[in-house]
């Protein structure tokens, strides 16, 4: 696949060809939906609690006796049932975190990566070294590739005068390329990724495919080879 280049006046330069087994995976929508679920639900702090009818301060009488008022006997005023009373079945904290392997993780990574490839939604500049911490040259740097969106810019590492340029920019968040995910790239509308970031996403998220594929390469050759073996002895 290849992925067109930009340079920063968002004149274009020559494209640049990207592995598939990075930037073109099929989608997986129920993985990419699990692996959102999971990061939103990592996001999440889990500090709500309500008080029970026994932590609500007051509430130590009893307000009337038992018998002979004419009204519903009570035990508290600080029940479920009275005003500034306690909460039934109310949340109190809880850790909302979830694991997913890690291969999964990566795929969800790789489909919604391929996604945006696909749906020519992912820009390439050579470099963003003209980004000098300023966020005017940030939005020269936007406007220059037509990008009135959100837009998600993604660095081989972390870039401070590409992260302060942005950090006043509605809508533009960056990120280093090995903390990028699945849920980052869709809350985005388009993706900037210098060059040298898409080689080192295809050299960290291309070896784990290659080493499947020469794996069962190699457990086929021995298999062919312990056939041939028995074929002779026999």
């Amino acid at each position: 696949m290849e992925l067109p280049v930009k340079n920063y006046s968002g004149a274009a330069v020559a494209p640049i060809t990207v592995d598939d087994a990075v930037f073109g995976v099929p989608m997986n929508h129920a993985l990419v939906h699990q692996a959102v679920i999971m990061y939103q639900d990592n996001k999440r702090q889990g500090t709500h609690d309500t008080k029970t009818r026994g932590q609500v301060s007051g509430g130590g009488r009893k307000p009337w006796i038992q018998k002979h008022t004419g009204r519903a006997r009570q035990g508290s005023i600080r029940s479920p049932q009275w005003r500034h009373g306690g909460v039934v079945f109310g949340p109190h904290p809880r850790d909302y975190r979830k694991e997913m392997p890690r291969r999964m993780r990566q795929l969800a990574l790789k489909c919604a990566l391929s996604e945006k490839a696909r749906r020519g939604a992912i820009i390439c500049l050579e470099s963003l070294d003209q980004l000098d911490g300023k966020t005017r040259s940030m939005a020269i740097l936007l406007g220059s590739l037509g990008i009135s969106g959100s837009a998600l810019v993604v660095t081989e590492n972390s870039e401070p005068n590409v992260v302060q340029a942005a950090h006043n920019l509605k809508g533009i968040w960056t990120l280093p390329v090995n903390q990028l995910n699945a849920h980052e790239l869709l809350r985005r509308e388009t993706v900037i990724m210098t060059v040298s970031a898409a080689r080192r996403a295809e050299a960290m998220w291309a070896v784990s495919a290659g080493h499947r594929a020469r794996t069962s390469a190699n457990g086929a050759a021995m298999a062919n080879a312990v056939t041939t073996a028995e074929g002779d002895s026999d």
